[in-house]
């Protein structure tokens, strides 16, 4: 027992201006008011000093103590970091199982960035089942497919000295960067190509398989997946020989760590092609207040002025991210004939090729064309379109 019998009730000094102290304050008071326990005394007698301190007395006051200095958590951290280097060498299931949660919980909380924008999500997750509609909201996207599948490849075919007829684009891997409902991926695919097309939306992968369905060469050659750009970087470093992002650099959160990406998953000399609208008071005027408010061709609100491109930008990303750009073309759209065509000026819409700088003693991604060549005969006619 402590020598020092601990002060009477009605010693103890009331609380500011003779108010009721909280239960927490009056229990601290009760305690021990010395540095080494809680003996209630205020002097310290030899006695005192020599015994060591109350285990009671100190176990209930320093959790009270740690949490009016340090606040909760600097509390919980001292106090079990104590408590096991006092008891133990060896590490509590419980404690390790508290730090287990807590990396989780900081991995979910963390602010990661990322490319893709949650609120383009929350509009095109409303359209998800009206991609093929060829009539419908998605019009203007069914109909570019005129211009830029050609683009595409007679791009990657001048880029080969092989091709055969009616597959040109045989064993080539091109990466279909939100490929909705696989507008694009499919066209591609007809042409031989083996492609991958990505969404982060479930509901667009899911309209896109559903049509693919229908025809059991596409279900061979095209396979989907509900993944963001950076989901699939470790998996797929330098896989892919060719990269399409149609229609996406105006819709993404982080415009350069979208192209991070495309160079960490496309193969040295690999292409990457790129269709967007320019940042110009012209494309405000068609592009937004014609094409969406007055027209109706695009659904209101599907385009951010701000967020538009210009292609001085987009070339300056490329660059300086490995890439070469080569060509940049213009495309103008006519809402009465529902059809594209090319233009030099680039105020409007514009299509985009660069290709990656190779490493050397690597491969070109063309060259999959000519060694498919060598086991195959070679076209002596054009290919088709």
């Amino acid at each position: 027992m402590c020598p020092w019998p601990r002060r009477p009730a009605w010693t103890r000094r009331p609380g500011p201006a003779g108010t009721r102290q909280p239960r927490r304050e009056r229990l601290v008071r009760r305690r021990c008011a010395g540095p080494e326990h809680g003996c209630g005394s205020r002097r310290q007698s030899q006695e005192c000093v020599r015994r060591p301190p109350t285990p009671a007395c100190t176990v209930l006051l320093r959790p009270v103590v740690l949490l009016r200095q340090t606040g909760l958590r600097g509390a919980l951290q001292n106090y079990s970091w104590k408590t096991q280097l006092n008891s133990s060498s060896a590490l509590p299931v419980s404690l390790t199982e508290i730090k287990s949660s807590m990396l989780t919980m900081k991995r979910l909380f963390s602010t990661s960035r990322s490319s893709v924008d949650s609120e383009e999500m929350k509009k095109f997750q409303l359209l998800a089942h009206k991609w093929w509609d060829e009539e419908g909201e998605y019009s203007a996207l069914h109909s570019m497919n005129d211009i830029r599948v050609p683009f595409i490849r007679d791009t990657l075919l001048n880029m080969s000295s092989n091709y055969h007829l009616g597959n040109p684009l045989s064993g080539v891997k091109i990466l279909d960067v939100g490929c909705g409902g696989g507008l694009l991926s499919e066209p591609l695919g007809r042409l031989g190509a083996l492609v991958t097309g990505i969404d982060p939306l479930e509901d667009n992968i899911r309209t896109a398989d559903q049509h693919k369905s229908f025809d059991p060469v596409l279900a061979k050659r095209i396979q989907y997946k509900s993944s963001s750009l950076e989901e699939i970087v470790e998996e797929c470093m330098e896989t892919f020989d060719v990269i399409v992002a149609s229609e996406v650099v105006e819709h993404v959160a982080d415009l350069e760590m979208f192209i991070k990406c495309c160079s960490q998953v496309l193969k040295p000399e690999g292409s990457l092609f790129i269709t967007t609208i320019n940042k110009t008071q012209l494309s405000y005027i068609l592009g937004i207040v014609v094409a969406e408010k007055i027209i109706g061709v695009v659904p209101e609100g599907t385009h951010e002025w701000e967020k538009f491109v210009p292609p001085e930008e987009l070339e300056r990303l490329l660059e300086s991210n490995g890439f070469s750009v080569k060509t940049v073309k213009g495309m103008l759209y006519n809402p009465l004939l529902g059809s594209w065509s090319w233009m030099e000026s680039t105020d409007i819409n514009y299509a985009l090729h660069a290709v990656k700088s190779g490493a050397q003693g690597q491969p070109s991604p063309t060259d999959a064309l000519s060694e498919l060549e060598n086991d195959q005969p070679s076209a002596t006619a054009g290919t088709a379109v």
